[in-house]
């Protein structure tokens, strides 16, 4: 198929400065989902008198086997940037017990919608990652 209209299922793009990035969800041939993240620059490579515009790409694919481990370290990274945790990178120790501990709420927390026991939470507003992660 390649890039075509027929394989994009979403996009949505941020324009930030000279860079705008976009973020398509495609579709495979053999109908698997996964997701293209493209940084667009434009830049200059002719002179002041005689400017000629290109512009630089530059894209990652994720496939949905690394959509669980990309968002929990994309997670991470923006609370140490926002200054919300401590620049401490994550050992692979601490890696499987931090997917040891996520398993064990997601299984508390399903135990406690069958039996009933979930408090009501307001809603959030979700973020393009989970708008992702709810497609699939």
């Amino acid at each position: 198929m390649g890039d075509t209209e027929k394989d994009l299922v979403y996009s949505e793009s941020i324009k930030a400065g000279k860079r705008i990035y976009y973020f398509d969800v495609k579709q495979s041939r053999n109908g698997d989902r996964y997701i293209a993240i493209t940084e667009s620059k434009k830049i200059n490579e002719g002179t002041m008198d005689n400017p000629r515009f290109v512009f630089e790409k530059h894209k990652l694919f994720l496939y949905k086997e690394d959509y669980e481990k990309f968002v929990d370290a994309l997670t991470r990274t923006l609370d140490v940037a926002k200054g919300n945790a401590p620049a401490v990178s994550p050992t692979t120790e601490t890696s499987t017990a931090t997917e040891a501990t996520a398993t064990a709420e997601a299984a508390s927390a399903e135990a406690a919608v069958a039996a009933g026991e979930q408090d009501e939470a307001p809603a959030e507003k979700k973020s393009f990652l989970d708008k992702v992660k709810d497609i699939f």
